[in-house]
């Protein structure tokens, strides 16, 4: 999985560019809200159960100012990922106590056929390490210069 690959992922109508959430499960809600309206979600219960379940087992806020809250569940049908940056930052039980300010939220389904859900989350973890990169994602005003970014 290179970043190339990854920005095929990427949707200009799941790029959230101002969370206004100032909790950790309303920045789930707000992040699904695009997948709502892009009807990609067959039940918004059962993404938002399976995505709190998920921070049962530990918090996806991996430090450093990010979150890559994910899942797999039937609500979805293929994988989708959906981006939001919070200006002011959001309490997320981050590993570091840090509040949050880029999430990359992904759900797919139980099986796909190519099986890049882990492959995908692998690579944003790798590319968020890099401090240089972090901070210009979380200066992109907007979809494009986000993906400008990624392109790098």
């Amino acid at each position: 999985m290179n970043a190339h690959t990854l920005l095929k992922y990427f949707d200009k109508d799941l790029f959230v560019g101002d969370l206004k959430a100032n909790s950790k499960e309303n920045v789930l809600v707000e992040l699904i809200e695009p997948l709502i309206q892009k009807s990609f979600v067959k039940n918004k219960i059962i993404l938002l159960e399976t995505l709190k379940k998920r921070e049962t087992l530990g918090s996806t806020g991996i430090g450093k100012g990010v979150a890559i809250p994910h899942c797999r569940t039937l609500a979805v049908s293929t994988i989708h990922i959906v981006l939001g940056i919070s200006k002011n930052g959001i309490e997320y039980e981050a590993i570091d106590k840090k509040k949050v300010h880029l999430f990359f939220m992904i759900v797919a389904p139980p099986q796909e056929e190519a099986n890049l859900y882990l492959p995908i989350l692998g690579k944003i973890v790798e590319i968020v390490r890099d401090a240089k990169y972090r901070r210009l994602l979380l200066k992109a005003k907007d979809f494009e210069t986000f993906i400008e970014v990624f392109n790098q």
